[in-house]
């Protein structure tokens, strides 16, 4: 059953060329950073292109749970008054984050220092996944967290009421938790560090410096170290969100395994933290080209042009570029099922505590299809059966996770008969826009339920 509610079938018949241009969604993890980070500012931020997907309107309302004020003016665009680093006021309800595993982490880092408490929950999915990996550091600065067996919501964060600062180095490589201890770190005293082995998104650091914080970045033998001082007077800026790399995977490898397919993606951020598919993508012969590349806030961003491509092949993808690609996998593996040869996913043990086990969701999903997949703790190997040959026919579970419904539905567009997932209402997390834009384009999509 979905956390939203009655769960919605979903199909995705084969198709014809798909065409057109695919002005995807915001980027979801710049959008959350915005409104966060704006209600940590004395002043009034400006944010357009805001995704207006359910993960960061939760966020929305989290920020005005927490005393700032943030307007929907429409169209994208909205303003965030702030209260300031520190002046978070303690929320009346309980912060529902829904499915986002992104907006509740860093919500808890930007008010652990504060001397606040604040009591967290989620839907199914989220409710299941573990929140101990951002409470062990933030324990570091004196917050305290009470939750349930296993570290997970519904949980109660008592913030630290005389903050220390930490050094704290990030055991595996994961975005979240590296921006809920610098998050925490704003209202600390002093110099917080945090240490990468790996690097993974900096859109944390590249923003937290662009809103008037102090942050270095540094290299050096124990990894990426990135060092913050605390208690800054953030400044308000004017932000325009670029597109999300993550949600144009979806058309972008829909138009590469679709025959005759011709599709281009306007305005997608390019940070090279989050560009791994796309490189990916290249490597197997992918018919994927930049246009019109610039820069804009800060962030790299180009156009891209994605066509059908018949010849690819199947690459090993190290584990250095795990991070910069982890929400990709799902559809990677789609497109690796149209591949000759075999593709190998190491080094992405991150995917197993997701919105669900990713690895185990795909595998299953892509089994039943007519795909031979392989895995272990930490790597998965798609076996492709190249255009034209994969069966699909199969009813799928999406496991209350919109990345395993939406490559479904990519997938159906291109096997030899329809596939269904048993409930494509989590797609609206992220992508609210998803059936609109890819019918535009060609795609045959239907809803079960009409």
């Amino acid at each position: 059953m979905s956390g939203h509610g009655t769960p919605v079938p979903m199909t995705s018949r084969p198709c014809g060329p798909l065409r057109g241009i695919a002005n995807v969604p915001g980027d979801k993890s710049i959008s959350h950073r915005s409104l966060i980070l704006g209600a940590l500012c004395v002043g009034e931020t400006h944010i357009s292109g805001l995704l207006e997907g359910e993960d960061v309107l939760d966020t929305a309302k989290a920020m005005r749970a927490f005393g700032a004020t943030v307007t929907d003016h429409g169209d994208g665009t909205w303003t965030v008054q702030g209260v300031g680093v520190g002046g978070f006021a303690e929320p009346e309800q309980v912060i529902d984050c829904g499915n986002s595993g992104t907006g509740v982490r860093l919500i808890m880092g930007a008010m652990a220092t504060s001397p606040i408490s604040a009591t967290f929950t989620g839907d199914a999915s989220l409710n299941g996944r573990p929140m101990s990996r951002v409470t062990d550091p933030l324990a570091l600065f004196g917050a305290e967290a009470v939750g349930r067996a296993g570290g997970r919501l519904p949980m109660t964060i008592v913030g630290a009421a005389d903050p220390v600062p930490v050094r704290y180095t990030v055991p595996v490589p994961s975005a979240q938790v590296k921006s809920a201890v610098l998050l925490a770190g704003l209202n600390a005293p002093g110099q917080t560090v945090v240490i990468e082995k790996e690097a993974t998104r900096d859109h944390t650091e590249r923003m937290l410096q662009g809103f008037g914080a102090t942050l270095t970045v540094e290299e050096a033998d124990e990894g990426r170290v990135i060092t913050l001082d605390g208690q800054p007077e953030l400044i308000p800026q004017n932000i325009v969100v670029p597109r999300d790399p993550s949600s144009a995977a979806f058309p972008v490898c829909a138009a590469i395994i679709t025959p005759g397919s011709d599709v281009l993606v306007p305005n997608i951020g390019l940070n090279p933290t989050r560009a791994g598919l796309f490189t990916t993508l290249q490597e197997m012969g992918a018919d994927l080209t930049y246009e019109n590349m610039r820069e804009e806030g800060g962030e790299p961003v180009a156009d891209l042009r994605a066509k059908y491509s018949p010849d690819l092949q199947g690459v090993a993808v190290p584990p250095a570029r795990a991070a910069s690609m982890i929400d990709e996998y799902p559809v990677l593996s789609v497109v690796a099922s149209f591949a000759t040869g075999v593709t190998d996913m190491l080094g992405v043990r991150e995917l197993r505590v997701k919105e669900s086990d990713r690895i185990d969701a795909m595998a299953k999903g892509l089994r039943a299809a007519g795909v031979t997949v392989d895995e272990g703790p930490d790597w998965w190997r798609v076996t492709g059966r190249g255009h034209g040959n994969v069966p699909g026919g199969v009813t799928v579970a999406s496991v209350l996770d919109h990345r395993i419904a939406m490559a479904f539905m990519v997938m159906g567009m291109a096997t030899q008969k329809p596939m269904t997932v048993d409930d494509g209402s989590p797609i609206a997390t992220s992508f609210p826009i998803f059936e609109s834009l890819m019918a535009d384009l060609g795609a045959q999509l239907v809803r079960k339920n009409g």
